[in-house]
């Protein structure tokens, strides 16, 4: 997924995809792999949002059923890192709701926009079939022109640029706070904030007419900010997260990084340093088999 240097945009990572063939053929090494390898970023996103360490435990062994529930219908240009997160967060939607710390009424933190999950219990199954085709148009649009201004910018190493539209289309962010945290001029922020919508434009009228007809109000749910969160447009690798864990990330991608992290504190990326963290601790875990052999017989019924 995109977010270091010299990075392409997302695409499922060639180990993932072994793993999965591996899991959908029922091998047990192959399902330990995945929880060896997924486990740890998991755990530490659902510890910074539950009371306990047993919860959190629970959510991401549930986590991982989950995927092998579904693992039939995994779409393999998905990030499979992703797609677990995601698990995840419906899983934390559903704990918080039973022991009602949260309603669906109830207004959200600004702090934790992240977690704005409402599944519509309302839908039905045609009523989703039937919208699923036209949102995901949508969402490809909309993920593709970001995809293809945030690469120009970083092309040009323009990352004070990159930095307010990420606050701006990812964060909600207002242009008078946008400038005091970057400590920049309100004038430029708008400045850069007018150039970037413009461009997003341009990018749009260059598509076909077809292409851009699904750019319609149909489905309010599929929002830049949605589409910026879920599919990690900005998200950093592990790789680029494990080398400024050790203080060996050049800039200007370490102060990047670090803004990526502290001040937009995008979450999944704050759980994947916090493993990587844990990993050079050698903490002693017993985890990669617990939830091993708690799940293990879910692969089975599944393969």
């Amino acid at each position: 997924m995109p977010g270091g240097p010299g990075e392409a945009g997302m695409t499922p990572d060639n180990a993932d995809q072994f793993l999965i063939d591996e899991i959908a053929s029922g091998k047990e090494n192959g399902w330990r792999q995945l929880i060896d390898r997924y486990h740890g970023r998991l755990l530490a996103f659902a510890r910074s949002r539950t009371q306990s360490m047993s919860d959190a435990e629970d959510l991401v062994q549930e986590t991982f059923v989950g995927f092998l529930q579904s693992i039939s219908h995994f779409d393999r240009n998905r990030s499979l890192e992703t797609y677990l997160f995601t698990i995840l967060r419906y899983k934390l939607y559903d704990l918080l709701r039973q022991r009602k710390l949260k309603t669906v009424s109830e207004p959200v933190d600004a702090e934790d926009w992240w977690d704005q999950v409402v599944p519509n219990d309302a839908e039905t199954p045609s009523d989703h079939a039937v919208n699923a085709e036209a949102q995901r148009a949508q969402e490809a649009l909309l993920s593709e022109i970001l995809l293809r201004l945030i690469h120009e910018l970083r092309d040009r190493q323009a990352f004070q640029d990159l930095q307010v539209i990420e606050l701006i289309f990812y964060a909600g962010t207002r242009n008078l706070d946008i400038a005091d945290l970057l400590d920049i001029d309100q004038k430029a922020v708008a400045g850069i904030k007018f150039r970037a919508i413009q461009k997003l434009q341009k990018y749009v009228a260059e598509r076909e007419p077809k292409a851009i007809a699904c750019l319609d109000e149909s489905h309010a749910e599929v929002t830049v900010a949605r589409v910026w969160r879920e599919q990690r447009l900005t998200c950093l690798k592990r790789s680029t997260l494990g080398s400024y864990a050790v203080d060996v990330l050049d800039e200007p991608w370490h102060s990047y990084t670090q803004f990526h992290l502290d001040v937009v504190g995008c979450p999944m990326c704050v759980a994947n340093l916090e493993d990587l963290q844990a990993e050079q601790d050698e903490a002693p875990s017993g985890q990669t088999d617990r939830f091993f052999q708690s799940s293990v017989g879910f692969l089975r019924k599944t393969t």
